[in-house]
This record gives structure tokens, sequence and C-alpha cells, in this order.
């Protein structure tokens, strides 16, 4: 060991509740969590409290955070107006579930609608994954085609018709410009249902693959902005459009990360470009769990009720037949207390985005220029409040596999220095800004991330 002491065996010592803890829930819970993505080596940090823009652990440290429910708090930790949303619904309405329509249905749809202009209608859903399972299935129904394309890199939900290609090894991905799909769980396989995988601004490539294959492509799915941070190029896009709407496939553009984040209206407004079908989820709900698909009118009313019967009125004269219509359900879809939480979360983003634009651009060039004066290959890539840390000697990133050649390692180091410090993300996560976030969080953070610089340069100097 030299003379910085290891970050991990820092990192256990400040952390042993939740070390410990941990220990605990793996006796209840598989390997100790409720989902995957929240386990990190040796052992994630378990927290009990969060205000404004800061989280609170087990062990009594404070946090900046960073992660902000993976991106899902856009006004921070325990917002007046989310509180006090959820309070109003309940004492105004009498009950948090109806299993009816309600007014908050419309009136949200109506506020969605004003900032996506692509969205003619919508159905609601639990969660981003749900969202885009469904956008999906109304594109295979409303085209009559089966298969589904997807960008190598791209994350659309834990479900295994997508569970390909989301950070497969570079020796098992095959050409840059023809992917091939690399199962990422172990009740995946490529047994010819598999997505066909699309390479990430590579014109070239998706021109091949989608004239190709389009006979039987009912979609083409991706991030426009991968993983919320990296932007598509602007030819990429417009020729995805091109092409989908020459062969009648379906573009769906999932907007759960970049929704009211890369821009208010997402990355459709930055890219002037309107998608067939758009998924948003997490900012939109305010916290709480919430997805939605929205889209063409003609699409969205395959699934319509007035079209024919559903699974529960089989038999019922002059409904017809349930495979008349795309069945979809579910007993929270449109939740009025989370519809309630929703109006308030967008409307004071409406007033605040410029701020939370202004916090992002101030952390990322503080960031980037302490970077640059300890001469550290470290740069910020993003889109609106989104961004994320990049150890590249060459800063040039594009697509996944430009990610697979930065240096992981080094960037997990900082991660554990900067958590040591009291800036937290998950290690190798990307950064979610928040209205809650200002100057006392700013300044703070650039103190830390000074202090983790010259911690990790020293050490790369002497080691």
């Amino acid at each position: 060991m030299n003379k910085i002491q290891s970050s991990l065996v820092s990192y256990g010592l400040e952390t042993k509740g939740s070390r410990d803890y941990m220990k605990e829930a793996e006796k209840h819970l598989p390997g100790g969590v409720a989902a995957n993505i929240k386990h990190f080596s040796p052992h994630p940090i378990v927290m009990e409290e969060g205000r404004g823009a800061w989280l609170k652990d087990i062990d009594g440290h404070w946090y900046v955070d960073y992660l902000m429910g993976y991106g899902a708090l856009g006004l921070g930790h325990a917002h007046a107006k989310v509180r006090h949303a959820i309070a109003d619904q309940i004492f105004r309405d009498g009950t948090c579930l109806f299993g009816t329509p309600h007014q908050l249905e419309a009136e949200f749809a109506k506020m969605i609608k004003r900032h996506f202009p692509s969205i003619q209608k919508l159905r609601y859903t639990n969660s981003g994954t749900e969202a885009t399972q469904l956008a999906i299935r109304l594109a295979q129904v409303f085209t009559g085609k089966r298969k589904v394309a997807k960008c190598e890199g791209h994350y659309h939900g834990g479900y295994k018709d997508m569970l390909y290609s989301i950070n497969p090894p570079l020796d098992e991905a095959g050409e840059m410009a023809l992917p091939l799909p690399v199962p990422e769980s172990a009740d995946v396989k490529v047994d010819g249902n598999e997505p066909y995988i699309l390479p990430f601004n590579h014109i070239e490539g998706i021109e091949h693959l989608i004239t190709t294959y389009h006979r039987d492509l009912a979609a083409v799915i991706l991030e426009p902005i991968q993983a919320g941070y990296i932007m598509a190029d602007q030819a990429y896009i417009d020729r995805l459009r091109q092409l989908t709407l020459t062969y009648g496939i379906v573009l769906i553009f999932d907007e759960v990360k970049t929704g009211f984040r890369s821009a208010l209206g997402g990355a459709q407004e930055k890219y002037g470009v309107e998608a067939d079908l758009t998924t948003l989820g997490k900012v939109i709900g305010g916290g709480f769990p919430i997805g939605l698909v929205g889209g063409r009118s003609d699409i969205l009313d395959v699934s319509s009720p007035s079209r024919g019967a559903d699974v529960f009125e089989a038999g019922e004269k002059g409904k017809g037949s349930a495979k008349d219509i795309l069945f979809h359900s579910g007993t929270y879809n449109g939740h009025p207390t989370i519809l309630a939480v929703g109006l308030a979360t967008i409307n004071e983003m409406e007033s605040s985005y410029a701020k939370v634009l202004d916090f992002t651009t101030s952390l990322r060039d503080g960031i980037d220029t302490l970077a640059q004066k300890r001469g550290l290959p470290v740069t910020t890539y993003g889109a609106g409040s989104i961004f994320n840390v990049i150890w590249k000697e060459d800063c040039k990133v594009r697509h996944y596999r430009d990610l697979q050649n930065t240096n992981t390692k080094m960037r997990k180091e900082l991660d554990f220095a900067l958590l040591q410090a009291g800036v937290y993300t998950k290690p190798l996560n990307r950064y979610s800004i928040s209205a809650a976030h200002g100057k006392e969080e700013l300044e703070f953070t650039l103190k830390a991330y000074e202090k983790a610089f010259h911690q990790l340069k020293e050490g790369a100097e002497i080691s």
C-alpha cells in the first residue's frame, strides 16, 4: 500500500453500519437488495434520510446526492410541493385510489402533450420498463410485424425481450457496423427471437440493417441520448427518422431518462424530430412509480376498449373478441396520488429548469477545470441536467464502444474518494441534477473533487 491509503479500506471502515446491515439483509433478500441496480462492491451504502439535495446514511454521514433516484427526483428529496400534493389529493378526494376513471388522468395527459407535440394520446403504466414493453406491443399490433431493433449499449427495462447488448464484452459484440446480439441475463438466449442490434451513431450500419430486415421489422427503439448523456448526431437521428418513415417502421424514443431532463420536451425538443411513440417515466412521477407511452392516435387506439371486448368481458354479446384489440391494464395505472405529484413536479420544473441548467453547467465547468489543472484525463459528458464523468485520454465518446475504452478503474477510484468526501452517486453512474442543488452544494462538491483529484494524482505519481 502506498502513501494513499486504499480507498476501499477507508470506505469499509467509514461505512461499517452499511456493511453490517447488508450482511443481515442477505439472509432475507437475494444479494441483500430489492433490485440488482442497488448493489455495488464491496457493499452499497444504506441510506436512512433524504432532505433537499442531501442523503444521510445509517452511519450518520451526509452526502450531496447526485444519483437522485437514478434521475427520478427532479426537485430533490422531500420537496414541499410534492409533500403538499400528496396530502391535498387525499384530503380533497378522500381516497388514494378510485379504480375508476378520474379527472387527473386527462389533466396530466394535457400537460404532457404541451411539452411533447408528438404525443396525441397516451397510456399510463407503473414504470419505464412497463412503458417500453407496451410501446413494443403497440408497434407489433399496429404493423402486424414482430421483430424489433434496438441499439447496442441502450437499456429499455429488465424484461427478456430487451436484455441484449446493453454492456457486452467487445470480443463478443461483433463488428461496429454489424453488432451481434449478446444476452445480458441467465434466462436470455440467442434463439431467433432476439432483437436486431443497431450501431449507435453509425449511419451506414443502420441503413444496411433496416433496409435488409424492414419486411419483418415492427419497431426501432432507442435512447436518443444514450444513458441520458451521450448525444446522437443530428444526422443519425434524421436518417433514422427517414428510414423508419420510408419502410413503415414505428420509431420509439425511450425518453424515460431524458424526458424533462435533456430539455423540458426531452430529446425530441433538442433534435426537432417527432417519434411515433415516446416512453416517459422517472421525473414525471416526482419520486413515485410511473411510466407512460404516448404517440400517434392511430397507434395508441389499437388498445382502445371501444374496439372490442377484453379478457374480462369474454362471452358478452355484441362486444367482439378479446383478440380484436391489444389488451393493456393495471390496477395502479394513472394512480391519482402519483398524477397529483407529477403535476406538481412538472409545474415546479417549468419555473426552475433554467436554474437547474445553470447549476449543471457550473458544476461541469468546475470539474473540467479542476481536472485540467491537475493534468488528469477527465471530462464531463452530458445533455441538459444529466452528465457523466469520463476518464479517458482521448475524450471523444460517441457510443457504447467508446465507453468500453475508458478507464473505469480510475473512475471507480475517483467515485470512492468522492464518497469519503461526502459526494454520492453509485460508482460509475451518471449525475442527475435537481432543483434542490444550489450554491452550497456546488462549492462543497468542487472542494470534494479538488481533494479527490489531489489524492488520485499523488497516488498516480508515486505508484
